[in-house]
């Protein structure tokens, strides 16, 4: 068959392993051990080595884990440019290098991009590789003797980021869901639910698929355990295969304390036939697929993957084959459900004589990070080899099932074929979701679950679940030993929970009545003394200081609990009319989020209803006057722009400065600027932080009235007797009248909009006495009723 110059081929792989407790350990580096795969790679190409590196235009690097987060440690050093160095080890100047995103479709993901890139003509010899020496890393960073592992490489590098969008978020984490088995435990049993299975018959499923894998590892000399073990020995819990997150133990879960490292060469027929690489060597991409899953809340079936199988379906397509014609077949195996959903899909048996893995799978032959599938191509390429005109398929997973990457290979020529991934992303994408309710409250059903064991024995309980009132899907963690009992034994699923959300959370229980006993109701009214806050109420008048002064009032968790608490109690009660914010001391009426506080470590929250009780309160139905003396910056800023008036001394500065600490105003700022002040002001305001002077900040309309220096409360006080002299209902009439008409386009369908406040306003004894009043010439006596 004659090719096409520019068909791309895959003309060898190389794999590298260095186990610490082998007697040949060499305490590799991550670029070290990707050295080995590659030079390994080269070599089996069976060309020259010397003269194939020299033919590398591109290389491209899987992200180790140690740079795959932005908060990401390396004890020993890293590389400043990976695939550089490992380019350098090697013997290799490409004008091109690439650091992929992270997660464990990129190895084959770079295969397919590389490929057609050969086929382009854009590319003629490409080398991918990927390591983990975290094995290595954790073994020797305590040691005095410990390697350096940093080191820096010169030229121009296309570092593509994390690639984390829509894999995780801080609704989740704040919910126990930062690591992967927690979140794929939830795929488990949800899946395990559809299926109508108990947890005995679940778990045994378990076992009996990963019971052959670890009979692959046990062969495979790159292997991280090399243990063969039988499918109960893999599901009971011991004191070596202790719980993780039900229903995982230990030997369930991707194993990431790995040193290993592989490589593939990938170049067109043309380069191929000029380098002398023979026939016998050249494994063709047949068929290919990138596709990617819904953010995890978002699916409709917790227990499936449908983009998952429609990569390794569609990669079948493109191949011409259909799953029976595979000989060997490799799924991405980091937990059960990312093997079972895809072979569920395929129509793929656990025990298929085939096996589902070549390498051993994640959690026994090793996780290697982000770089796994590449193993399982090495593998693929090695057994088509041996069996010519055969096929080989390999499922490369990244984040929560979230994004797959299917390839299909074959000794058997075969010119480059596109793809229609992106038509299938488009229906993927166009296909139902789901809603959620972020704060959740009230009744609802457990739709799926999991249990987090730590190692002293503590328990941590995760739901998602379904409101009764509405549908939406929530997300909570259990309180109380009786909802943790809930879900570790029998069938919690459908079972009926109360959910209540907090400023830490959404939090479920048994029932409402436990979830009372836990989260008591506040206390009516306020407290003698809080804290961090200072309380003064004078008649109708409420006056709040955040009594921070040393910290700029800037505001940690507990201070703005107190604040909630306090505003709280001031718009329930019916004796309090006017409420005045301000900041003690006169350098500061608050600095916002207290950064020192946030960068200890310790826990961060804010209350549901944002910074000082005020940012995210949806009902506000009595004037709060804020009292800006000197600077409101970042939350503090956003504090002020809540509150319903704004009296600034001269001293006072108005600025969202989160930029200038790589954060965003997302507590108001980028929404109640915008349409405070003029549009360009707010921009340059929210982008590069600009301070407002208090008159600056008059004219554009952010605050009501400027004072001279240090009598900013004095002017809120005059502004709020002007307020007192009216009706109190008027004033809360008028306030829910604004908030209802707010958002109408139309101005006389705001102005005929049926506010019931009307009718509320026209029955009270505050309108009977202000027109008695007025007829009979004397200051009214207002009741707020």
């Amino acid at each position: 068959m004659s090719l096409d110059p520019n068909t791309p081929v895959v003309v060898g792989v190389g794999q590298a392993s260095d186990r610490i407790d082998d007697p040949g350990y060499r305490r590799l580096s991550a670029v070290g051990l990707a050295a080995v795969a590659a030079a390994e790679a080269l070599a089996d190409s069976g060309a020259d080595p010397a003269a194939v590196a020299a033919a590398i235009d591109t290389v491209a690097g899987v992200r180790q884990f140690e740079i795959s987060t932005p908060m990401a440690q390396a004890p020993l050093g890293r590389s400043d440019n990976y695939p550089r160095s490992v380019a350098n080890a090697v013997g290799a100047a490409p004008a091109r290098a690439i650091l992929e995103v992270a997660g464990g479709q990129s190895p084959q993901h770079l295969i397919t991009e590389l490929a057609g890139a050969i086929a382009a003509g854009s590319s003629q010899v490409a080398l991918v590789f990927g390591s983990e020496a975290i094995s290595t890393v954790r073994h020797l960073a305590a040691r005095e003797d410990r390697p350096d592992f940093s080191e820096h490489a010169e030229g121009d590098l296309e570092d593509r980021g994390f690639g984390l969008k829509g894999l995780t978020s801080r609704h989740q984490v704040a919910h126990g869901l930062s690591d992967a088995p927690s979140q794929y435990a939830l795929l488990d049993n949800a899946r395990r639910a559809r299926r109508g299975e108990t947890r005995e018959q679940y778990a045994a499923g378990m076992g009996a698929l990963f019971a052959p894998f670890t009979r692959v590892a046990a062969k495979n000399p790159h292997a991280a355990a090399p243990t063969e073990r039988s499918a109960a020995e893999l599901v009971t819990p011991s004191e070596r295969n202790r719980p993780i997150a039900d229903p995982y133990p230990r030997y369930l879960v991707a194993r990431d304390q790995v040193n290993q490292g592989a490589a593939a060469l990938l170049m067109s027929t043309a380069a191929a036939d000029r380098l002398g690489v023979p026939a016998a060597n050249r494994v063709y991409l047949h068929g290919h697929a990138d596709l990617r899953e819904r953010d995890l809340l978002e699916r409709p079936d917790l227990g499936a993957a449908p983009a998952s199988v429609a990569a390794a379906r569609h990669a079948l397509e493109v191949a011409g084959i259909g799953v029976d014609d595979l000989t060997t077949i490799d799924l991405y195996s980091c937990f059960p459900v990312a093997v079972s959903a895809v072979a569920d899909g395929l129509g793929l048996a656990a025990d298929d004589p085939r096996g589902l893995t070549l390498t051993g799978g994640l959690p026994f032959f090793g996780g290697a990070g982000n770089n796994y599938s590449l193993h399982a191509v090495a593998e693929t390429v090695h057994r088509l080899r041996a069996a010519p005109g055969s096929y080989g398929f390999v499922g490369a997973n990244g984040g929560i099932l979230s994004k797959y990457s299917a390839g299909v290979y074959s000794t058997t020529p075969v010119e480059w074929r596109s793809d229609r991934s992106a038509d299938l992303q488009a229906e993927l994408d166009a296909g139902p979701t789901v809603s959620q309710a972020v704060t959740a409250d009230g009744w609802g059903t457990v739709e799926t679950y999991t249990v987090k064991h730590g190692r002293g024995g503590a328990r941590t309980g995760v739901v998602v679940g379904r409101l009764e009132a509405d549908g939406r899907r929530f997300l909570a963690l259990t309180e109380g030993d009786d909802a943790l009992d809930l879900l570790s034994s029998g069938e919690p699923i459908g079972t009926r929970v109360h959910v209540r959300s907090f400023g830490v959370g959404n939090r479920v229980t048994v029932s409402r009545e436990r979830m009372d006993e836990l989260h008591p109701p506040r206390a009516a009214g306020l407290r003698k003394s809080y804290e961090h806050v200072l309380v003064r109420r004078d008649g109708h008048l409420l006056e709040i200081t955040i009594n921070r002064p040393e910290a700029r009032n800037s505001l940690h968790p507990m201070a703005n609990e107190e604040l909630d608490e306090i505003f709280d109690a001031y718009f329930a009660d019916p004796d309090l009319w006017v409420a005045i914010l301000t900041g003690a001391g006169d350098k500061a009426f608050s600095a916002g989020n207290d950064l020192v506080y946030s960068a200890s470590g310790k826990p961060m929250w804010v209350p549901k209803n944002g910074f000082a009780g005020l940012t995210s309160r949806r009902s506000m139905p009595k004037p709060v006057i804020a009292a800006v003396n000197g600077f409101a910056m970042g939350g503090g800023c956003e504090i002020a722009m809540a509150c319903h008036l704004v009296v600034a001394d001269a001293t006072a500065r108005f600025a969202l400065s989160e930029v200038r600490v790589g954060l965003v105003a997302g507590a108001g700022g980028l929404v109640r600027l915008p349409r405070t002040v003029p549009p360009t002001v707010a921009t340059e305001m929210i982008l590069t932080g600009r301070r407002l002077s208090a008159d600056e900040a008059l004219g554009f309309g952010l605050v009501n009235r400027v004072t001279d220096a240090g009598a900013a409360v004095e002017g809120a006080r005059a502004l709020a007797a002007e307020i007192l002299a009216g009706s109190p209902t008027s004033v809360r009439m008028s306030l829910q009248i604004m908030a209802e008409t707010r958002g109408i386009p139309d101005v006389v369908d705001a102005v005929t909009f049926p506010s019931p406040a009307l009718d509320e306003l026209m029955a009270s004894a505050d309108a009977t006495e202000g027109v008695t009043a007025f007829a009979q010439k004397r200051a009214p006596r207002w009741t707020n009723r």
